[in-house]
């Protein structure tokens, strides 16, 4: 087979998709499938390419030298070695009609909005999650104009009561996986926690203090487990999942 049939036939056989794939080697989905085609015009150069089918590699489970050395073989040979300053120039010389000093004024500005742009964001995702934690906490309790005496919370209901439970200190995370799939899990800060694939029957178990991030690769391949509740699967179509915990918010905001 040729190394793009290789590539397709071991990401299938993987159970992942194009998409999963870019997502984890940030390789655009429009060049992975130029590879699987033998097509490698789109990498930008040998060099760029034989990066692009080491990453593939990698995610999909296989070693990526024997593909390597064939398409050294298709393309005239193995490298020869360079100095680190070449090492990144373009194959292809780029013409450049002048040189011109770097506009610092434009790079300051656009550095200063995306800035504004991050807090807002920030901002506006603080805000969402209080008001939903807050909309529960409403739900959970008895109505305004009902009897105190004929109020009778059903046991789910005063499971959630956060004056009948403590609030817990840390948000619990477990991930349980029903089949191969990638996750990515941040805690504290957006500190990574985990990064890689999880093969069927694994289980791991993470902890922080106020909030944990999962981007689950595959939705119905992983069971989640959040401050002691059982969620099951996220997502029964397989697709990407991206999920937010906090100690007082077990169902995700």
């Amino acid at each position: 087979m040729s190394i793009g049939e290789t590539l397709t036939q071991e990401r299938q056989q993987a159970g992942l998709t194009v998409t999963q794939v870019s997502l984890q080697t940030r390789i655009r989905e429009t060049v992975i499938r130029a590879i699987e085609r033998d097509d490698f015009t789109a990498c930008g150069g040998n060099f760029y390419a034989r990066g692009h089918i080491r990453s593939i590699s990698r995610v999909i489970g296989i070693d990526p030298e024997p593909l390597v050395r064939e398409y050294d073989e298709m393309h005239g040979g193995a490298p020869q070695p360079v100095s680190a300053a070449t090492a990144f120039e373009p194959e292809t010389p780029v013409a450049f009609r002048e040189r011109r000093a770097p506009n610092w004024s434009a790079a300051m500005a656009l550095a200063l909005v995306l800035v504004v742009i991050y807090g807002i964001v920030q901002v506006v995702g603080n805000d969402s999650g209080t008001e939903k934690r807050q909309a529960r906490q409403v739900a959970g309790g008895p109505g305004a104009g009902a009897p105190a005496a004929t109020a009778t919370p059903s046991p789910t209901q005063t499971r959630k009561d956060p004056v009948a439970m403590a609030p817990r200190k840390n948000v619990e995370l477990r991930v349980k996986a029903r089949r191969n799939t990638w996750i990515n899990v941040r805690g504290d800060k957006g500190r990574t926690l985990f990064s890689g694939m999880l093969h069927t029957g694994d289980v791991r178990e993470w902890t922080a203090k106020k909030k944990i991030s999962i981007v689950i690769g595959n939705g119905d391949g992983v069971r989640l487990t959040v401050n002691g509740k059982d969620l099951g699967a996220p997502d029964n179509d397989g697709g990407v999942v991206r999920l937010s915990f906090t100690p007082r918010d077990p169902d995700g905001a």
